[in-house]
């Protein structure tokens, strides 16, 4: 029989071989109330981990969410954890976004938890995904298509996101929160076969298991061995990219001599926004005539006689930026909208210039001590090097107070002792 002990040192001997975990590392748990949320936060706990947690009530199961965001309550208050809750319309969101509420819903939670990790000063964020999670996450993937790295299930580390419990099943889980008599709530909308990921978890798992009885256990061992393989993969796409790219030309008759043309340029080309089909396209357009040209939201690739040109398309338009001044009230709060900067006016050195991120540029992003140079911090937000090219900056004298859409500065920020605030807009 599994003891307390046993799960905590399993956990700990995980974080330890595949996390990264620093032992002072200071975590973000991102706190549902489910079991497997109650789970990573008590094993932290336990590990002797510096913890904060986070609720957010999507509003979607009405009397349930409210409960659920009750019960993380009561469990903070009696462990001593910090809370921080907040609540989403997450329908409108995602009918405004055009983009499922799975969807809606994945993307605030992650925002609203970086946002919180990074102006709380914490370094990682936890979240409870479980063994069983990675099973059903690479069957999906598998279902809609994929390629290698969809076949390795969920991964320990991204980024500042951490998934300590990944060791555990969901039978371990239970029997440890039995062990400690502790309770939990649970989503009635996973007992749902509406959700692709419910169907898989309660229909197609168990008719595998009548067939292989161990068969979460064999594709965690398949996951592993394709993570290995990926990271093979990478280093020889990496050396073949140097070999057949060089200043935004691909050479064809260098890309043909790889051993696997097609793959290569698919790598190249996926990070720039260019569709699967388009590439399918591109490579058979090879063996034709100059001029063919394939356009990606960001980028052009001409086939142009021996090589395949690679063309940012031209910055787009200016963004259209509002701005007003008004005297801070009694009742004034900061808005939450990424659209929306909000800056102590009396610091700002008007006029406001707005521009294209420069080389060498930094700022102090919002919750941090130190500067962070343009470039690293959108490497650290995944922006897409398109992306990077046309991103904006609102600047004050030489001062960079707004990545637009992003974050501002933290010595622009609004304070206790602030009295005028500029409101910046994006249309």
């Amino acid at each position: 029989m599994t003891t307390i002990g046993d799960t905590v040192e399993r956990v700990r001997q995980y974080i330890a071989r595949e996390v990264g975990l620093a032992s002072d590392a200071r975590l973000l748990v991102a706190l549902s109330g489910g079991a497997d949320s109650v789970c990573l936060l008590r094993v932290v706990l336990e590990l002797g981990y510096a913890v904060e947690a986070a609720h957010c009530n999507f509003s979607l199961r009405g009397a349930e969410s409210d409960r659920d965001e009750a019960f993380v309550r009561n469990l903070c208050e009696r462990l001593g954890v910090p809370l921080h809750v907040t609540r989403f319309d997450t329908r409108a969101v995602a009918a405004e976004r055009h983009v499922s509420i799975e969807m809606a819903a994945r993307d605030l939670r992650y925002a609203y938890f970086e946002d919180l990790r990074a102006g709380r000063g914490l370094t990682d964020i936890a979240v409870a995904h479980h063994a069983d999670d990675s099973v059903e996450t690479l069957l999906l993937n598998l279902i809609r298509g994929t390629g290698l790295r969809g076949l390795r299930g969920i991964q320990p580390r991204v980024g500042h996101v951490v998934r300590p419990l990944l060791c555990l099943s969901r039978p371990d889980i239970s029997a440890y929160l039995t062990a400690l008599g502790q309770d939990f709530v649970n989503d009635s909308t996973n007992l749902s076969t509406d959700y692709t990921r419910n169907r898989i978890r309660l229909q197609l798992i168990p008719l595998m298991r009548e067939i292989n009885p161990s068969v979460t256990r064999t594709i965690l061992q398949t996951a592993r061995h394709l993570t290995d393989a990926t990271t093979i993969y990478d280093a020889y796409m990496a050396d073949a990219a140097r070999r057949v790219c060089h200043d935004g030309r691909i050479s064809i008759a260098r890309l043909m001599s790889e051993p696997a043309p097609e793959a290569l340029l698919h790598h190249l080309l996926a990070p720039l926004g260019f569709r699967p089909a388009q590439v399918d396209d591109l490579v058979r357009a090879l063996p034709g005539q100059s001029g063919r040209v394939f356009r990606s939201p960001e980028w052009l690739a001409v086939k142009d006689r021996d090589d395949i040109v690679l063309t940012p398309l031209a910055p787009t338009a200016e963004p259209e930026l509002s701005f007003e001044t008004c005297d801070v009230g009694p009742d004034f709060t900061v808005p939450r909208d990424p659209a929306v900067a909000c800056l102590d006016a009396d610091l700002l050195h008007l006029p406001l210039r707005v521009r294209t991120v420069a080389p060498g540029d930094w700022f102090i992003p919002l919750g941090m001590s130190g500067r962070k140079l343009l470039s690293d911090f959108m490497t650290d937000r995944k922006l897409s090097l398109a992306r990077k090219a046309v991103q904006r900056v609102v600047c004050s004298g030489a001062d960079i107070v707004w990545v637009v859409g992003l974050r501002i500065d933290h010595r622009y920020r609004v304070t206790r002792d602030t009295r005028r605030v500029m409101f910046i807009r994006q249309a």
